[in-house]
């Protein structure tokens, strides 16, 4: 998940080739900045096909979001980029950080003999980070969603890349070590009906 909020690869967008002997513009993004990649194309039958693949060499040029950098004067394309919806994500996804630093400590908490209860609280901040991941994810696909139904965007085609998957792994750990986590916390269930009656100590007369 950590790989996840601080890589820029969640989704990788291009253009329709129109000319040979052009560069086209390819962009892949994450949550805090995009990156715009001019490939040059000289081969024919790239033509009326999508810009790419983003592996192919180019220069490279970077930019952080402008609502996360409002003193930059970076070529940043605000209409074609949902605001609210990358905000929230970002948002979100420190959150999920927040809740795994939190887990995370009241597991080192747990170690200590007699520290057997701080799993339980240890497992709801996984299982928070876990949530708070899946909807981080979500919210990035409506964002990517709206940038392609645009009408004023360039992008024609789009496919989710390693830091997207990533945010799901993270996820699916997440959540499966959060319940994990509340299930060892939970008590010893008797093995049979008479077990807690026969254990249980006398009565003082």
């Amino acid at each position: 998940m950590l790989t996840a909020v601080v890589t820029d690869h969640w989704a990788v967008l291009s253009p329709r080739v129109e000319n040979v002997n052009t560069t086209c513009e390819a962009a892949h993004f994450g949550l805090w900045r995009l990156c715009k990649k001019y490939i040059y194309i000289e081969d024919e039958e790239f033509v009326g096909k999508s810009c790419g693949p983003i592996s192919l060499p180019g220069e490279i040029n970077c930019s952080y979001f402008r609502h996360f950098t409002p003193g930059e004067d970076s070529e940043i394309f605000e209409v074609k980029t949902q605001r609210e919806y990358n905000i929230s994500a970002a948002a979100i996804a420190l959150f999920s950080l927040l809740f795994m630093i939190l887990g995370t400590l009241c597991v080192l908490g747990s170690l200590r003999k007699g520290k057997d209860y701080l799993y339980k609280p240890a497992g709801m901040f996984f299982a928070f980070a876990g949530l708070c991941a899946i909807i981080s994810v979500e919210v990035m696909r409506q964002s990517v969603k709206r940038m392609i139904e645009s009408e004023e965007t360039i992008w024609i085609e789009y496919y989710y890349s390693w830091s997207f998957a990533c945010a799901c792994t993270g996820f699916v750990l997440l959540l499966l070590s959060g319940i994990g986590l509340l299930l060892v916390s939970m008590p010893q269930i008797p093995r049979n009906p008479w077990e807690t009656c026969t254990d249980a100590e006398p009565e003082q007369m």
